[in-house]
């Protein structure tokens, strides 16, 4: 790259062009997934599968930046909440359980994110073992990383593709091979509530001795 980055750069790095195409192939789940299940399903599917290809892309032309990072995250969220909101109104029964387990995975995230960047890290995937070693290893091993995150999101494609009547007999499948990891998920984000939830919680008490110290 010759000269220097500028914002408009930034904006059209590769995995950040990656990142729109995610948010294009979402919206246009969006649009057929009433009706059309099998479209749904690939754009969707598509969507989630170039998850895997951004940060690949970032660390391959070193491309890496906060904005991607960003992006990634508020678009892995956007993702599953948008499906859960469909399933909410197809599920109605569900709904509750639904809005508990939207407002786990964006509080969870959030305040993740939040701890770390105020904490001076420049990634929320970095999490030292001594901090948790749930974590460590969720967000340090790739492989690990991809596949819980795979079995979440058609764990809800399989719900999703139950409420079809041709296709319930294959949603129900696919549901029951990806309960376990789907389940480990929801662990994995009530951990990491908790543990954000301590660091700024610890970094405050820090603070406020510091102040009481100097009065």
């Amino acid at each position: 790259m010759s000269g220097p980055v500028t914002a408009s750069t930034v904006l059209w790095y590769i995995p950040n062009q990656i990142g729109y195409m995610r948010v294009v192939t979402l919206v246009v789940s969006l649009f057929t997934m009433r009706d059309h299940p099998v479209v749904t399903t690939l754009f969707y599917g598509v969507s989630c599968l170039l998850d895997a290809l951004d940060g690949t892309m970032a660390r391959k032309y070193g491309q890496v930046s906060g904005l991607g990072a960003v992006l990634d995250m508020v678009t892995d969220r956007c993702t599953t909440a948008s499906l859960t909101c469909f399933l909410a109104v197809v599920y109605p029964q569900w709904c509750i359980l639904f809005q508990i387990l939207i407002s786990l995975d964006l509080a969870s995230h959030y305040m993740h994110m939040y701890a770390s960047a105020s904490g001076g890290n420049s990634s929320h995937k970095q999490v030292g073992r001594e901090s948790s070693k749930l974590l460590h290893w969720y967000y340090t091993r790739r492989d690990v990383l991809f596949t819980i995150c795979a079995f979440n999101e058609v764990f809800y494609i399989g719900l999703y593709l139950q409420a079809f009547a041709r296709f319930h007999k294959l949603g129900l499948i696919i549901v029951l091979v990806c309960l376990p990891g789907y389940a480990f998920k929801q662990l994995t984000n009530v951990v990491q509530l908790k543990r954000a939830a301590m660091i700024l919680a610890t970094r405050d008490a820090q603070e406020a001795n510091e102040r009481h110290k100097s009065k």
